[in-house]
């Protein structure tokens, strides 16, 4: 074989994977950038591309994604119709965020039919032993129903002690339901969750994906929450394993934001968590979203008030985005952002700049180590660029940063699973808790200033000084963000 040929035979297998590339992208409908990534990686990754998009690219069948379209949002009844009407007023003596709290309650009705509640108290976590031991004994409490969903439900120490304590629920007759992430648990064995089982209670990885039997990297059940009784309920970034109390050498001490709430917010969570539980297991096992576990009344404890929104690539909304943009729009005084990724798509990406420019003080918290590689350094590389528009950058440097919080103003926050990228904003499904309360806001807002004694700050001229081989691996990851 001269060589001669050996070129014609390369160009053409060249060519094959070109138009392989080109059928394998556009058959599906995405984001520009992420259909430009995608091109990217294929063409200049002929053949180990494919095995990148085998387990990131893939989307889920329009078979699942209908049967969580399918689900209805159902009726909280009288307790939270009556919450529509509690929606502040727009008027000349409105203040900005008083007016920004109403336009982004209507946006949520609007979006997924979140209904705003105002009856809560609300419990902030940022340690994983004080959070699980609370929830241990909120299980131990529970009287008719525990229901749990988490993207990461590990079978090591802090995994076995959750479900010996839902094991022990199940054999009082309480009403015990899980779900997880396949993916997100992957190590756990389907025998870990017997005992439960035996008790009564029922385990399902979402949507009836198996780890085994799909590969996909993105378009997983990124939620985490838990409602208990109908009453009691918790939402943020932490997950069920050992990692998550500080007990990996690898990442240290977690530092996460999760809330305890108590009030018709904890309805909400529960309403979330049927609508996934009826989409997985089908006519198998399901619960009534409108009668089942449902409280008649909910005499609240306290007075934050508050929406859980969700969001996932069964629509093209992407109602937690399109909340995190509104906040960010709102800014008159001050943002401060915690999030383990920081990949924000072009037009969130403008809204932090606009904020920046317009004189906001903007300041961003992301871990000083990573747990994806690339991840980080598209991370690293969006942050450079903030922080030469004149945002404050922070690495936290006292164990590795998770929590996924954003406050505006001190007088607007949210708490919840999603992170700032792309795989956040449409690719995964997420759970976020947008609070209009001052008091808590301000918690959080003091919470992310002592983060920040914990903390270093990186500023333009940090960057600037970065080796070239750091900054080249920084902007060659940026070019494949939209797909990480």
């Amino acid at each position: 074989m001269d060589w001669t040929m050996i070129k014609t035979i390369i160009s053409a297998l060249y060519l094959l994977n070109v138009i392989a590339a080109i059928i394998t992208v556009f058959r599906e409908k995405r984001d520009i950038a992420a259909t430009w990534a995608w091109l990217l990686v294929l063409n200049f990754i002929p053949i180990a591309g494919f095995l990148f998009y085998y387990f990131f690219g893939r989307k889920l069948s329009h078979r699942q994604l209908a049967k969580v379209r399918a689900q209805p949002h159902g009726e909280l009844g009288a307790v939270l119709k009556r919450q529509q009407e509690l929606i502040p007023k727009a008027a000349p003596s409105d203040t900005q965020m008083e007016a920004t709290a109403k336009n982004m309650i209507t946006l949520f009705q609007n979006t997924d039919q979140s209904y705003v509640t105002t009856n809560n108290q609300v419990a902030i976590f940022t340690a994983g032993t004080a959070l699980f031991t609370d929830l241990r004994q909120e299980i131990a409490a529970a009287s008719h129903s525990v229901f749990v969903e988490f993207y990461t439900f590990y079978g090591d120490q802090l995994g076995a002690s959750i479900l010996a304590a839902l094991t022990a629920k199940a054999q009082e007759g309480v009403a015990v339901r899980v779900l997880y992430d396949a993916w997100g648990s992957l190590g756990t064995k389907a025998e870990f969750f017997a005992p439960l089982r035996a008790a009564g209670g029922i385990v399902e990885p979402f949507l009836g994906i198996h780890h085994r039997l799909d590969f996909r990297l993105n378009f997983r059940n990124h939620r985490k929450i838990v409602a208990i009784d109908g009453w009691t309920g918790y939402i943020g970034g932490f997950n069920i394993g050992d990692q998550y109390v500080g007990r990996l050498k690898k990442f240290g001490a977690w530092r996460d934001t999760h809330l305890k709430v108590e009030g018709d917010a904890a309805l909400a969570l529960q309403q979330q968590f049927i609508r996934d539980w009826n989409a997985t297991t089908g006519g198998t096992h399901p619960l009534d979203i409108n009668q089942t576990h449902f409280p008649k009344v909910n005499n609240g404890l306290g007075t934050a008030m508050m929406q859980i929104v969700a969001s996932g690539p069964q629509n093209d909304l992407a109602q937690i985005k399109l909340g995190y943009m509104k906040m960010i729009n709102a800014a008159r005084v001050s943002l401060d952002i915690q999030t383990p990724y920081l990949i924000p798509d072009e037009s969130v990406l403008t809204s932090l700049r606009t904020a920046i420019h317009s004189g906001v003080r903007v300041r961003i918290m992301i871990p000083h180590m990573p747990d994806h590689a690339f991840v980080y350094r598209a991370s690293q590389y969006y942050a450079r660029g903030l922080a030469q528009d004149g945002a404050e950058i922070y690495f936290y440097e006292a164990g590795f940063l998770h929590a996924k919080v954003m406050v505006v103003d001190a007088a607007i926050a949210s708490v919840g699973s999603a992170n700032m990228d792309f795989r956040s904003f449409g690719l995964n499904f997420e759970a976020n808790a947008f609070v209009y309360d001052h008091d808590l806001a301000a918690q959080l807002q003091d919470i992310f200033t002592a983060d920040v004694a914990k903390s270093r700050r990186v500023t333009a001229a940090d960057f600037a000084a970065m080796p070239r081989w750091l900054r080249f691996k920084q902007t060659f990851s940026r070019l494949i963000s939209p797909i990480l």
